[in-house]
């Protein structure tokens, strides 16, 4: 008896040990086994405590851990400080903040990476997608009506016959679907009530149309396509909670209206977007942006705008190549909108090049400073080796390499044939070179062939000096070979 209750009070001590806040647990490396075998379903959040997107997610997250616990779900929620707790974020690949895993089934060796939005049902839905069947079974009117209620967005399958090949292309597309709710129903009440005939598929939302049918071939793909195309509102408000949605999903070009919400004009410019927006569904993503949100200003410099700009409407494509386009007329008028989505999608566009005008000092200074306009001429010019930093005003990477990017220069400041120059690249866009992320380093050898090596070696002042004596080859980048981790200009911008 003693050491039974010995036993039950080691348990609870070690319990104890894992603190909660919100409702969501808090893991340490110390208490982080003990938890997924107490909890085998968990979500962990890897957080840093200054990163503005984990502080956007915390009322959510813990909305999403009070609502597990009101339906009396056995899973948990939990979150790890990545920065107090280096070595275990280490351990499971913590790149960026938040990055969000799920343990299922206590196992620690392959996590599921969560992909799905950042609102309290968006982490609930794809919870139950992958702890649960992946289309619930609605038997009852009062059922649907719950599902649809509850949520922003619902999909729901009506077949006479569950073991159907309808009904099975069905499920096989709720597998797919993470951030969506799936229902399945052969009850005719239910039929009835939705004025559903015959077997079909019904896609509801609390949004524009308010509910769409389909009515494409019965399969996976098509199915997928359709609810894709229907699951966002025809214009969406970029904000944290949405932005997983906006670059998680398959339209991959995004017109982008800024415009200040508090303005007197606001709901005329939205009409006029909107109406714009009904005959490019499922083929670019209209999107609007308040430029007077203080966290939405980095996205308005990577445009090359200013808050008394706006409004103003850009086009931006976020396929292999991120590339920007430019109306003629800044006008926001559904036509002028439409005929500018036009002649993008018949490929009559050419990019929008940002440049800022040449300084006067530009080589006057041991780094040279080159913008748009006398890049190609400085970086080719066939009798000089260019070493050229690509930065962001903004990026922490960047000016921590900035002392030691201008002692570079200095090194070579009277050499005849070593440049050392940088170009902010928020300002200033170039055809030859595209630039992911901050600091990008690349080095243009002399010669005709106009060649470019991505630099991969020690950012130090040796690094840098052995790689341009060695003519750009001691520290250059094997192809498709990634560096250290830097500031991206995609999602963690836009």
């Amino acid at each position: 008896m003693f050491k039974f209750f010995l036993l039950c009070t080691l348990a609870v001590a070690s319990r104890a040990d894992i603190g909660e806040e919100d409702g969501v647990l808090v893991l340490k490396k110390s208490n982080f086994e003990e938890a997924l075998k107490a909890h085998p379903n968990i979500l962990v959040e890897f957080y840093a405590p200054w990163c503005g997107h984990c502080k956007a997610l915390v009322p959510e997250y813990a909305k999403a851990a009070s609502m597990l616990k009101a339906d009396g779900s056995e899973i948990r929620l939990a979150k790890v400080d990545a920065t107090e707790e280096a070595d275990l974020a280490q351990e499971y690949g913590v790149r960026g903040y938040p990055t969000i895993k799920f343990f299922k089934g206590g196992d620690k060796e392959s996590p599921k990476e969560y992909s799905a939005g950042r609102q309290a049902d968006d982490i609930i839905n794809w919870l139950k997608k992958r702890t649960g069947p992946a289309a619930t079974t609605l038997g009852e009117v009062a059922q649907a009506e719950t599902m649809i209620a509850e949520n922003e967005v619902a999909v729901i399958g009506f077949f006479k016959d569950a073991e159907s090949e309808g009904a099975t292309a069905f499920l096989k597309a709720a597998e797919a679907v993470d951030d969506v709710p799936f229902g399945i129903t052969s009850n005719d009440a239910v039929f009835s009530k939705f004025e559903v005939s015959k077997d079909g598929v019904v896609l509801f939302k609390k949004f524009d149309e308010g509910r769409n049918t389909f009515d494409g071939e019965l399969s996976k793909t098509e199915l997928l396509a359709f609810i894709k195309a229907n699951q966002l509102p025809l214009v969406i408000e970029f904000t944290e909670q949405t932005a997983p949605k906006i670059f998680g999903g398959e339209i991959k070009s995004h017109i982008l209206m800024f415009v200040p919400k508090a303005a007197d004009d606001f709901n005329d410019k939205m009409a006029e977007f909107k109406k714009a927006s009904e005959g490019f569904k499922g083929k670019i993503l209209f999107i609007f942006i308040d430029s007077e949100v203080d966290d939405n200003q980095r996205i308005l410099e990577f445009f090359g705008l200013k808050k008394e700009e706006c409004p103003a409407i850009r086009l931006i494509t976020l396929e292999e190549e991120m590339t920007k386009y430019r109306p003629e007329s800044e006008a926001i008028t559904a036509d002028n909108i439409i005929a500018f989505c036009t002649l993008f999608t018949e490929g009559k566009l050419k990019p929008h090049l940002m440049s800022q005008d040449i300084p006067e000092d530009w080589d006057k200074n041991p780094v040279r400073v080159l913008v748009g306009k006398n890049f190609e001429e400085v970086v080719f010019d066939p009798k000089k080796n260019v070493f050229v930093e690509f930065y962001a005003p903004w990026c922490g990477h960047c000016k921590q390499l900035d002392p030691i990017w201008t002692k570079l220069g200095e090194k070579y400041q009277d050499s005849a044939d070593i440049v050392v120059a940088k170009m902010d690249s928020t300002a200033n866009e170039i055809e030859t070179v595209k630039v992911h992320s901050f600091p990008t380093l690349k080095f243009f050898p002399a010669g005709d062939e106009h060649k470019v090596v991505d630099y991969n070696g020690e950012r130090t002042l040796e690094g840098f000096t052995k790689f341009l004596e060695s003519g750009g080859k001691d520290g250059g980048a094997p192809a498709g070979e990634e560096g250290e981790e830097d500031e991206g200009i995609d999602e963690t911008v836009l």
